[in-house]
């Protein structure tokens, strides 16, 4: 089962949360100035990577509510809630997006940023290597 963070009760978090590591924070990217076809491909467009991320390691990441739009501040706020999330007892926080442009340039207070960019052209709905590897080097890579 994927675990998102509304499917976790009390009970189950309290019995279960030694085993989740690993938050994914999406990040859409949004302006605000996209006509709803372009909202609509880009939150498909983040839905299909984090599919990528989410079915293979289940059972150790929980995704996170995204963060939907840029603006004034955006990276500061990404920042704390990474700083925040891992003071409530995730080791790694993972931003994901498919706005490649931010991700690109801004500098997170996450373990990794994976973008459009990280993923093939393969269609393979299983765990992406490139992804794939990435998620492990971070687990690897213990601070």
């Amino acid at each position: 089962m994927l675990m998102r963070f509304s499917d976790l009760d009390r009970s189950s978090w309290e019995e279960n949360h030694q085993f989740y590591d690993t938050c994914l924070l999406p990040f859409t990217g949004l302006t605000g100035l996209e006509s709803p076809p372009e909202m609509t491909a880009a939150l498909e467009r983040l839905r299909d990577l984090l599919d990528l991320i989410e079915k293979p390691f289940q059972g150790r990441i929980v995704t996170y509510p995204a963060v939907q739009y840029i603006g004034t501040g955006y990276i500061g706020l990404i920042n704390e809630i990474c700083r925040n999330v891992k003071s409530s007892g995730f080791q790694y926080v993972i931003v994901v997006t498919a706005d490649s442009k931010a991700a690109d340039q801004e500098n997170f207070e996450s373990d990794l940023v994976l973008t459009l960019h990280d993923i093939s052209a393969s269609q393979n709905r299983g765990v992406n290597p490139t992804v794939g590897e990435r998620i492990l080097q971070m687990w690897k890579d213990v601070k």
